[in-house]
């Protein structure tokens, strides 16, 4: 029966975020042409009923553990006088806090080998819209929203506070995947967009906007990029897996595996055409 319900519940978020974002993307596409039926269309689709039906539960217990196991690093009295503080202010300090930790985290992920080659799950994505945010592998999924949470866990803030700025961000990280430029003039410096968000995702991976929900971040350590037009080419420069499987396992596996399994694979096939000539040869 809970497994009925999370299909439900899969299934009516699917409608939601179609609802809510393909109009945008009509009225204000980045992209015009592109089509909502667009090129791995299905495979992002996997990654969102994955992670709904799949990994969200895993996810959820994995911060809920650390939530028991960090709530006894600060004292009960500091517990209680942040708890005891306005809802509104609560909410600033965890965006913040949390804001500042994300974007070093973020950057970890581009430069940190071990990080970037679970994070570059995401970035395979060639073309973005409201559908690519959901391309993510599990562990990396953990990490961010585990930095993003830290704060909040160890400061002891409410869960109600916890919950309503993970929902939040949850919907803001779609928006800014969306298929939609819709310009905020110069209001874009505190406030995110999809058109920075679309440039981390050139094909660069030091493309810079590691930022979240503002760009202040990156404003100040300067790696804030915003030109006037969209990037040519989204995705890595690497070779990648273009299944679900395949990027699910590929980041567990040693470094260059597949490769050298082509070229094992490779050579072998060439030796034994040599010796097929050298026999044909000698007949």
């Amino acid at each position: 029966m809970n497994y009925l319900n999370t299909l439900t519940a899969t299934g009516i978020s699917l409608l939601f975020l179609i609802l809510v974002f393909v109009p945008m993307e009509r009225v204000f596409p980045a992209r015009p042409k592109q089509k909502f039926f667009r090129p791995s269309w299905w495979l992002d689709l996997t990654f969102f009923i994955g992670q709904y039906v799949l990994w969200g539960a895993v996810v959820l217990w994995v911060l809920t553990y650390f939530n028991d196991w960090l709530s006894h690093i600060m004292p009960q009295s500091v517990r209680q006088t942040l708890s005891s503080q306005p809802w509104w202010l609560q909410v600033v300090e965890v965006l913040v806090m949390s804001d500042f930790l994300i974007y070093w985290g973020h950057r970890l992920q581009h430069n940190v080998g071990f990080l970037w080659r679970f994070h570059k799950v995401h970035h395979s994505a060639e073309h973005l819209d409201w559908l690519a945010a959901h391309r993510e592998h599990p562990l990396d999924t953990i990490y961010t929203v585990g930095i993003i949470n830290l704060p909040a866990f160890i400061l002891g803030f409410p869960l109600e506070t916890i919950a309503g700025i993970i929902a939040f961000r949850g919907i803001w990280a779609i928006y800014i995947h969306s298929n939609v430029r819709l310009s905020l003039g110069p209001l874009r410096m505190l406030i995110g967009a999809p058109e920075l968000h679309h440039w981390h995702h050139h094909l660069d991976r030091d493309a810079g906007n590691y930022a979240n929900i503002s760009p202040l971040m990156d404003v100040i350590f300067g790696t804030y990029v915003c030109p006037d037009h969209e990037p040519e080419k989204f995705g890595i420069r690497e070779e990648f897996p273009k299944n679900y499987v395949g990027q699910m396992v590929q980041p567990l596996l040693p470094d260059g595996f597949f490769k050298n399994k082509k070229q094992i694979d490779g050579t072998d096939m060439k030796d034994e055409a040599d010796i097929a000539g050298q026999a044909s040869n000698n007949g």
